[in-house]
């Protein structure tokens, strides 16, 4: 299965969190698992915040690349449209609101999961948890907005 990332039309493909065109970035890649979304992300030693410890900030930005895919493919489905259809569903951030459950070790393979709350018009609210070998360290609501044609250049 297609990551919902490789769908992005090369214009919008660069972001650090999840663009496939931006080679220094993350380049996560999202699909759907039944209704939910699934995101699985090795981190590096460089995103350590103590010794042993994923960086806060990490999370924070897998939970938001992560939504903001999930709302593209959510857009997608509620349409009934193929993810390579025109006009191309992009979305941004509007809000994310992030919780730390427990500390996050540096070293196992992190699973993020979503699932759509809501679609209303042009807003989509995605939940997303982050599993560090099957125990939830952090938990997030992002809320996507449908991006402006004044994005894209």
């Amino acid at each position: 299965m297609q990551a919902f990332q490789e769908y992005y039309p090369e214009n919008v493909a660069h972001c650090y969190g999840c663009g496939r065109l931006n080679h220094d970035g993350h380049q996560i890649k999202t699909v759907w698992e039944g209704d939910e979304t699934v995101t699985r992300f090795q981190p590096r030693p460089e995103h350590t915040a103590i010794p042993g410890f994923v960086y806060g900030g990490l999370l924070a930005s897998l939970i938001d690349c992560h939504g903001t895919g999930t709302a593209a493919a959510a857009m997608y489905r509620a349409e009934n449209r193929a993810m390579d259809s025109l006009p191309a569903f992009r979305f941004v951030t509007g809000s994310l609101q992030v919780s730390y459950l427990k500390p996050t070790p540096l070293g196992p393979q992190l699973e993020i999961r979503g699932r759509i709350k809501e679609i209303k018009g042009r807003k989509v609210v995605v939940e997303a948890t982050v599993y560090a070998e099957g125990i939830a360290t952090a938990r997030g609501e992002v809320i996507a907005l449908q991006m402006p044609d004044t994005f894209t250049s």
